[in-house]
């Protein structure tokens, strides 16, 4: 289907692509007696919802069951456009409680799949207070450490966009779908419907990727697999992979670290977990910065492990709000994190202040700060600052053999002691920035590459 016509399934015909052949097992529900055309006596909803059972052939808009995916088992709530296009009323919150209430009781991981156009009119107040209850269903399932993924399909607009959609801590969305607050007919007639797409939650930060149809229940299994397969050892630090030899001078150090041959993150974490990873986008507030933060999980000697890295630009407000978002989620889900430091600090221009650098920091620095799940750092490159420091471990940072670390680069440094150009080189070397330099300071624990003291 094209990007403005997207395919839209029923509820049985999506669970068939996503759940392994005979594994859904439809889970009950509580029976609720209501008054004739429902709780407001609104005229003709009994007869709205006869028309909606006999069209889809099911007795609400969402159907939910346990079953596995790719081998990993899940409560699955599927939502049923056709019936009554997915609104949420009484009978609808009864099943969605129901089965957070399942997942909880047999920890198990829950999966949205929702297309949805918000609550239920002919229900009224009392339609919308059902995403109260699912909020509260989707805190208490957050606190039991278990992991909730949505699936975005189309449409996903209003609460249930606002409560199981952006609530899950994980978003994937399928190319097409209308995915927005406001739904169609609500909208400001001049608003660009291009902001209410997958595409545009994906590039503000509000979705973690958006996924093919054809390739949803790969990506659904990857997803569960390293959410509920945690590594139960701290991660260890990577090997080193660029120049193992210790730089002469404070400048020499510099200089490797800023080297274009040098390896990036990327490279590190090609070679630490392979391809068998799945990247976390997007700092739900707005913004993401993939350039700058890479963020998920990847699966290492067969368990997960969480990783933040840097990729040698100066990371972004947006960044170190992911990086954050990542830190919480594992700890909540007990899995180890690796992070590696390259930056040669925070952005510092007009806009980056404007999006609150300062606060996203300070938020990263709680984050590693107050972790139960046990935190490893390896510093790759460049360690300009607290920008870099926010994401350091305290007591388990390493460093290889092409990196520094210096609470100022040399030439801002020269630059605020008010000397000339010339010595910068030295004032490198005054500020003992080498990996040597930093385990005799007790700064770093060790050298990737080195014997460990």
């Amino acid at each position: 289907m094209s990007e403005n016509r997207p395919l839209r399934l029923s509820a049985r015909q999506f669970l068939g692509l996503v759940a392994d052949p005979g594994t859904f097992a439809e889970l009950p529900h509580p029976a609720r007696e209501s008054r004739p055309d429902g709780p407001l006596g609104w005229q003709g909803y009994d007869a709205s919802r006869a028309r909606a059972a006999e069209r889809t052939g099911e007795e609400e808009s969402v159907v939910v069951g346990t079953a596995r995916v790719e081998g990993t088992a899940a409560v699955l709530i599927v939502f049923e456009f056709g019936f009554l296009g997915g609104s949420l009323g009484e009978r609808t919150g009864d099943r969605l409680e129901a089965a957070y209430a399942h997942a909880r009781g047999h920890r198990l991981p829950v999966v949205p799949l929702v297309a949805t156009g918000g609550s239920r009119m002919q229900e009224g107040m009392l339609a919308l207070s059902q995403l109260q209850r699912v909020a509260r269903q989707s805190a208490l399932t957050r606190e039991a450490g278990l992991p909730q993924i949505a699936v975005l399909r189309d449409p996903t607009t209003g609460g249930g966009w606002a409560t199981l959609g952006a609530g899950a801590d994980v978003i994937l969305a399928l190319p097409g779908a209308q995915v927005g607050f406001a739904g169609s007919r609500v909208r400001p007639p001049d608003a660009d419907p291009a902001a209410y797409t997958a595409y545009a939650q994906l590039a503000a930060g509000s979705a973690d990727a958006v996924v093919p149809l054809d390739e949803l229940k790969a990506a659904l299994g990857l997803w569960l697999r390293l959410l509920t397969n945690p590594a139960t050892a701290p991660a260890d630090p990577p090997d080193a992979l660029g120049d193992t030899g210790l730089p002469g001078t404070g400048w020499q150090a510099v200089q490797r670290a800023r080297s274009p041959r040098r390896p990036r993150a990327q490279t590190y974490l090609d070679a630490w977990f392979g391809d068998r990873r799945a990247a976390l986008v997007g700092d739900r507030c707005g913004g993401a910065d993939p350039g700058g933060m890479l963020c998920g999980f990847g699966e290492r000697d067969g368990r997960t492990v969480a990783f933040a890295a840097q990729t040698g630009t100066a990371t972004r407000p947006a960044g170190y709000r992911t990086a954050t978002r990542l830190i919480r989620l594992a700890d909540r889900l007990g899995i180890p994190v690796l992070t590696l430091v390259d930056t040669p600090g925070a952005a510092n221009d007009a806009e980056a202040e404007r999006q609150g650098v300062g606060a996203a920091i300070a938020e990263l620095f709680g984050a590693v700060a107050s972790a139960r799940t046990p935190i490893t750092t390896l510093v790759i490159g460049e360690g300009g600052s607290g920008g870099a420091l926010a994401l350091a471990a305290p007591g388990n940072t390493w460093a290889t053999p092409d990196s520094y670390f210096s609470v100022i680069a040399p030439e801002p440094a020269a630059a605020i002691l008010k000397r000339p150009p010339e010595e910068v080189e030295a004032t490198a070397g005054q500020l003992r920035i080498r990996p040597q330099d930093l385990v005799e300071l007790g700064v770093i624990r060790g050298i990737a590459g080195h014997p460990r003291p």
